[in-house]
């Protein structure tokens, strides 16, 4: 039995990115890959979706970018948080639980 690729709710990839890059700063293939690893690969995030998001992340001020090399001497830009994105951070962590709160409501009366 294969397991489904669960497709994110909109708008939470942000909050995903944020989340990750809270921790440490990473690159674009990085955070793909810790998604995947934490979820054990029922989340997938395509570049197409992640990349566009990181430029959009940091042209709203919430992450900013440094060119820097990898673990295999490649270059990457790697993305750190923002004080801005700090704040937003903990917006979007106050939205997921209200959302999730109702979300689990429904659930247990339905």
């Amino acid at each position: 039995m294969t397991k489904k690729k669960s497709e994110l709710l909109h708008g939470t990839l942000e909050l995903l990115i944020l989340k990750l890059v809270e921790r440490e700063p990473m690159n674009g293939y990085g955070m793909g890959l810790r998604i995947q690893d934490i979820t054990d690969d029922a989340l997938r995030v395509e570049e197409g979706s992640l990349y566009p998001a990181l430029y959009r992340m940091e042209k709203r001020g919430w992450l900013k970018s440094a060119w820097q090399a990898t673990e295999n001497n490649r270059r990457a830009k790697y993305y750190r948080i923002t004080p801005t994105g700090r704040r937003q951070l903990h917006q979007e962590l106050a939205r997921w639980g209200a959302f999730s709160t109702a979300v689990a409501k429904i659930l247990e009366i339905a």
